[in-house]
């Protein structure tokens, strides 16, 4: 089949560069660790490299495509198939489902924060295995050494990891810029309580507000400088030092030490809560 001259300018505009190493898709699956009893939500399909691969481990796939002719293409070659069902539509807009899922995906590069986002607003994800900008993952991941404010906040519930890297000369057309795969995974037991989770968050907020150029200068718009300067010395935190380079560990320590004020008993656990699980192998 000759290709449709107006697929170039889609790709651009959709922010589409597919996968064409077999063994990278291969790759990408194997990471996800998506097994015969799970149902795998992906992202942009595209021609269908990832799709296939899914189709070998997943017991169900729901694949969203937002281009119309890829939609038609994949929906023609799976007719019949009833472990598979086509959407399309911008994924973005798709309610989670009722039942736990774990999505895979390609991630288009224009959109990548916001799918990142969804997944981790999705109640029942389990796990997404995602293939984005290797600078981004890097960043997302912790990896240089240095904390974004999304992995901090959603830290307690959901692991973010760094996996494998992926050259750029595995897709089409060749992106600038290699990609690698961020890994987030659903904690079964989340690092702080539920009725401390949105709690944590504010206070997250708060560190990264960036007033005086330090994490402890910012937590003493609301916190006695007391407080901060112990809760500092129990999380082994530097008073000058900038909020991007506390890791997670770190702020669920802190946070614990803030809330064991008379006017917080119910948080006074926080901390031992996270120790035990790190001790018990909780990343």
């Amino acid at each position: 089949m000759s290709r449709n001259r107006s697929l170039p300018r889609a790709r651009k505009r959709l922010s589409q560069n597919f996968l064409t190493d077999v063994g990278a898709a291969r790759l990408i699956v194997r990471s996800s660790g998506v097994t015969a009893e799970d149902l795998v939500l992906e992202i942009g399909p595209g021609d269908g490299m990832l799709t296939r691969q899914l189709l070998g481990s997943a017991g169900r796939v729901h694949a969203y495509e937002k281009d119309a002719i890829y939609a038609d293409r994949l929906r023609r070659r799976y007719l019949g198939n009833d472990r598979i069902r086509l959407y399309h539509m911008d994924f973005r807009s798709v309610r989670e489902p009722a039942k736990p899922f774990a999505v895979v995906a390609n991630v288009p590069f224009a959109v990548t924060t916001d799918l990142v986002r969804w997944c981790l607003a999705a109640r029942q994800l389990t796990s997404a295995t995602l293939l984005t900008q290797y600078e981004f993952a890097r960043k997302h991941s912790g990896d240089y050494g240095r904390w974004t404010k999304l992995t901090v906040t959603h830290w307690p519930t959901v692991a973010m990891e760094l996996g494998a890297r992926i050259g750029r000369h595995s897709f089409d057309p060749v992106p600038r810029v290699d990609t690698a795969i961020l890994r987030l995974r659903r904690r079964p037991r989340p690092l702080l309580p539920g009725s401390a989770l949105a709690d944590y968050r504010r206070v997250v907020e708060l560190g990264f507000a960036g007033v005086g150029g330090s994490l402890a200068s910012s937590l003493r718009r609301e916190f006695p400088t007391r407080t901060v300067r112990a809760a500092c010395v129990a999380a082994e935190i530097a008073l000058d030092e900038p909020v991007g380079l506390i890791d997670p560990n770190r702020w669920l320590t802190l946070y614990g030490a803030l809330r064991t004020d008379a006017n917080s008993h119910r948080y006074t656990n926080v901390s031992d809560t996270f120790m035990y699980q790190t001790r018990k192998g909780a990343p």
